[in-house]
């Protein structure tokens, strides 16, 4: 074996190893792309026509394309409003509680968006279509079609998932603002409004327009929401029309939207980047340290403190605390009354819930959880293997062009919405190629796609935890004869070892979390925790979604608390 690893790790010490990731990413990422387009040109492009010409191409792709333009500029207009009104209050204000504001206001992301569309059904759901209202129409009220179903409850919903990551990166933004320009500001007797508008915010409009183009990217591509409060009264967007394009056997015109959707998606992230280029003359950060200015709220600090209270309150324990009702509660309509716990172990009675058991006496579920777990432990630690060698390849063997086209296609499936990345899967490991045996309805073919997916968090984790460790120590034991995997083993992997956990346990928590790819490439005899929730809230049994969801909301907040003592302790190491 060491004769073998030898020639090995001496070819990986030149150029071999960042050659090899390149070919990897081919596999994972370029390829399944570039299948998807051939496959709509090729024997014949009539899916093209269809999609876009065609008596068809009205409810095949020009609604559903103005409904998902809708939804994605509604969404990053809101996060960036929510987010930034956030941030800026944790960073530049003196409002009491900022740490765990701060806290808080990351935790939605943490939260699947199809957790927080079924606290809004529990809460705002009409009779309109099958399993009953929800609260409010328990107590009375006569909600309308707009508030329960459609537009307005996915913008909102997906503004509620969303707006953490507008937050974290203006929060970023203002933390570089210097405080000499705003002290200089005041001592000219400028007001308050005119320093927030004219200096604070041009100089964080970069990450504004970062934020923005995060969200609009997330919402474009999100499959949950509009599939959980869209479809049952027929609202249309480009993931949810491909998805039934795929589920109905209409490959070609499934990845001709999958196409679509990636290029709707590329085209605004472009945009954001070409403003974001315009704008590089802001310098904030100089060579003298500042601590970023304070405003005084005087008067307003309390509302404001209240409000910002309310937002993380709305957005993070509600959503919680309404899935834990519901999942006790046999009507929505009265959520806090009768409550049972058939719905979590109940045998099955054919005189309650139409005879289905308890998800704990469901095979299916722990069919589900076993498998959930399996593939997020499988797909975390792949990912961040490959992680920790692109890294490797990327920090110590730089190597022209090569190195910029791995950084690329590693970075590149972050850009890409989820459903549209499984579409491509499909069409390029879903048949036989030579003489490999077709990949579709494995989880073989799932777990492919999830690592994929996953290599941006694996990646940027890596190099983040890899540019920490000297390079003199490896260059040492290189001189002494140590090939590569004997260095990765003895010297990167143990002090990157914290670093490395945190990143497995955050990509975990995405993966048992995501529905986009899964509901596309899911095994039926085995599926998977967010695909069985979906499958419950679609039949009408929302007591048992809401079960299986807090279940998954469990494993990620585990894992989500792991992570970031992980993070802390790794920071306490390197003080």
């Amino acid at each position: 074996m060491t004769t073998l690893l030898g020639p090995i790790g001496s070819a990986l010490n030149k150029r071999g190893l960042t050659l090899a990731m390149a070919l990897a990413l081919v596999v994972l990422v370029a390829a399944p792309l570039a299948t998807i387009l051939v496959q709509t040109l090729y024997p014949s492009s009539a899916a093209w026509g269809d999609v876009l010409a065609s008596r068809l191409s009205q409810n095949l792709f020009w609604r559903p394309t103005i409904n998902t333009m809708i939804i994605g500029l509604g969404v990053a207009a809101g996060c960036v409003l929510l987010g930034g009104f956030l941030a800026w209050l944790v960073v530049m204000t003196d409002i009491p509680g900022r740490p765990a504001i701060a806290f808080m206001a990351t935790l939605p992301f943490m939260i699947p968006s199809f957790a927080t569309a079924l606290a809004w059904g529990t809460v705002f759901r009409n009779g309109r279509v099958g399993g009953g209202g929800g609260l409010l129409e328990g107590l009375g009220f006569a909600v309308p079609d707009w508030l329960s179903w459609g537009m307005t409850p996915t913008i909102v919903v997906l503004i509620a998932h969303y707006y953490s990551l507008a937050f974290t990166v203006i929060a970023a933004a203002l933390a570089t603002v210097n405080g000499d320009l705003v002290e200089a500001a005041q001592m000219t007797g400028a007001s308050r409004k005119r320093i927030l508008f004219g200096i604070v915010l041009p100089v964080v409009t970069p990450a504004i327009i970062a934020g923005g183009s995060l969200a609009f990217a997330g919402a474009v591509s999100n499959f949950a929401a509009p599939a959980l409060l869209g479809l049952p009264v027929r609202m249309q967007t480009l993931s949810t029309r491909l998805f039934g394009m795929i589920e109905i056997g209409q490959t070609e015109r499934g990845y001709v939207l999958a196409i679509l959707l990636i290029g709707i998606s590329a085209i605004f992230l472009g945009l954001g980047n070409r403003m974001l280029s315009g704008r590089r003359s802001f310098a904030t950060i100089g060579g003298k340290g500042a601590k970023p200015r304070c405003f005084a709220l005087g008067g307003a600090r309390l509302p404001l403190t209240m409000a910002a209270w309310v937002i993380c309150i709305l957005t993070t324990i509600l959503p919680i605390l309404l899935l834990v009702a519901a999942s006790l509660a046999p009507s929505s309509l009265s959520l806090f009354s009768d409550w049972t716990l058939h719905y979590w172990i109940g045998s099955s009675d054919p005189a309650f819930a139409r005879g289905q058991p308890g998800i704990f006496h469901n095979p299916l579920l722990l069919s589900a959880l076993t498998t959930t777990l399996i593939l997020g432990a499988s797909v975390a630690l792949a990912a961040n293997i490959i992680g920790i060698l692109i890294a490797v390849a990327l920090t110590r063997q730089k190597v022209p062009v090569l190195s910029n086209l791995v950084s690329q296609l590693s970075f590149l499936p972050m850009l890409l919405p989820g459903i549209a990345f499984a579409a491509a899967y499909i069409a390029l490991y879903g048949a036989p190629i030579g003489p490999l045996p077709a990949l579709y309805g494995t989880k073989l073919l799932l777990a492919l796609a999830l690592t994929a997916a996953m290599l941006p968090f694996a990646v940027q984790t890596g190099r983040a935890t890899v540019s920490q460790i000297s390079g003199d120590i490896d260059e040492a034991a290189r001189m002494t004869g140590a090939g590569f995997f004997r260095r990765l083993g003895a010297i990167t992997l143990p002090l990157a070892a914290r670093g490395l956990a945190a990143g497995l346990l955050i990509t975990f928590v995405n993966v048992i979390g995501d529905l986009a790819i899964t509901i596309l490439l899911y095994t039926p005899t085995s599926p998977l925790l967010a695909v069985l929730s979906y499958s419950y809230a679609s039949d009408g049994f929302h007591q048992f979604a809401n079960a299986v969801t807090l279940v998954i909301l469990i494993i990620s907040m585990l894992a989500t608390g792991a992570a970031t003592l992980l993070r802390g302790r790794r920071r306490q190491s390197f003080t």
